[in-house]
């Protein structure tokens, strides 16, 4: 059965075909690993879940705010174009928008599980061969939980961002294996692990408290994935060579802070795109909102060793810098155990 009828546009238009080639390379020696690798490794299989058990689907979610976000979450509140909203149409926007974030979130974890594949067949080293393996599963699952609630709850879902589309263009069409970690393990998925904290903190519905605390538990493994191997290979590198990294990494984070406009919402809603964006781009909540979306990139970008100058003053710019000496230990434990607690909150 298809799920097309769901999608608020034929999704059809944002199909497309990455091309590219790569090296797939096999590795002879069996027993050699980072230690902080292969214990990752172990996590990684520890910790595997059914995204069918785990999360309770029974729950309904509220059709006039599905996961029951406060307003200041809808990046038009405040705005003349809100105010003049009546009750009902207020209740469309927060589930739209609601929708077309997870939507992302949904698009996003495919080209994750894409991204991890390639991975496996990338890697130069066993022991990134073995977590990417888990890796591939934790995808797959994330992808399944976000489809089933978007298509069987929300019942509503959009296409890809057109600037996601790009920046996983990018990552995918590389040959470079570090490259594919650097775009996915460092950038798409910090700024996802933000992302997701804030609905996991802030959603008084526990279906999609659940969903998010879960999938950040995966989540922050893959960051650490990038961080391990990344900080032991670049310092390898030239300074021409990372140079190139810092300039990739400083575009992508410019596309990925833009890419929170939402013009699909206001477009599909019937309400005036330029305005809504004009005001979106400029208010406050917004500054603040992609400020704490970068809470992970920034700290994890300095630990792997591109911290030029460029980067530096590219995150000076856009008011992150600020996160460069986050503790990305201790986030990455406190996810672990928000999710424990939810498990524990279902058994009492």
């Amino acid at each position: 059965m298809s799920t097309y009828d769901r999608y608020v546009c034929a999704p059809e238009e944002t199909q497309w075909d990455v091309p590219g080639t790569f090296d797939t390379t096999f590795r002879w020696e069996y027993e050699d690993g980072l230690d902080s690798l292969l214990d990752l490794y172990a996590k990684g299989k520890n910790l595997q879940w059914d995204a069918a058990r785990r999360i309770d689907w029974s729950i309904d979610l509220d059709p006039e705010n599905p996961q029951q976000l406060p307003d200041e979450a809808v990046s038009i509140y405040g705005s003349d174009i809100w105010n003049r909203l009546t009750k009902k149409e207020k209740a469309n926007v927060r589930r739209h928008a609601q929708a077309w974030q997870l939507s992302q979130f949904l698009h996003g974890e495919q080209g994750a599980l894409i991204c991890a594949s390639k991975v496996v067949q990338q890697v130069p080293r066993m022991d990134a061969k073995y977590y990417a393996a888990t890796q591939v599963v934790d995808e797959a699952r994330h992808v399944e939980a976000y489809s089933r609630l978007l298509h069987e709850k929300f019942e509503l879902v959009y296409p890809i961002n057109p600037q996601l589309k790009r920046l996983l263009n990018d990552v995918l069409s590389d040959s470079r294996w570090d490259m594919t970690y650097l775009g996915m393990q460092v950038l798409i998925e910090g700024l996802a692990l933000a992302a997701f904290q804030l609905i996991r903190d802030s959603a008084k519905n526990p279906l999609a408290a659940q969903v998010n605390a879960y999938v950040m538990q995966d989540e922050a493994r893959h960051v650490a994935f990038g961080r391990i191997a990344l900080r032991e290979y670049y310092p390898q590198l030239t300074q021409k060579e990372r140079d190139e990294r810092e300039e990739f990494a400083v575009e992508a984070c410019y596309l990925m802070r833009d890419r929170f406009l939402a013009e699909e919402v206001w477009e599909s809603l019937g309400l005036p795109v330029e305005k809504c964006v004009g005001y979106v781009d400029a208010s406050q909540n917004m500054r603040e909102f992609r400020s704490r979306l970068f809470s992970r990139i920034v700290p994890t970008i300095k630990d792997i060793g591109l911290w030029g100058p460029k980067i530096r003053r590219a995150y000076s710019n856009m008011g992150v810098i600020g996160f460069a000496d986050v503790d990305l230990d201790a986030l990455m434990k406190h996810d672990q155990r928000v999710a424990e607690e939810f498990d524990a909150r279902k058994t009492d």
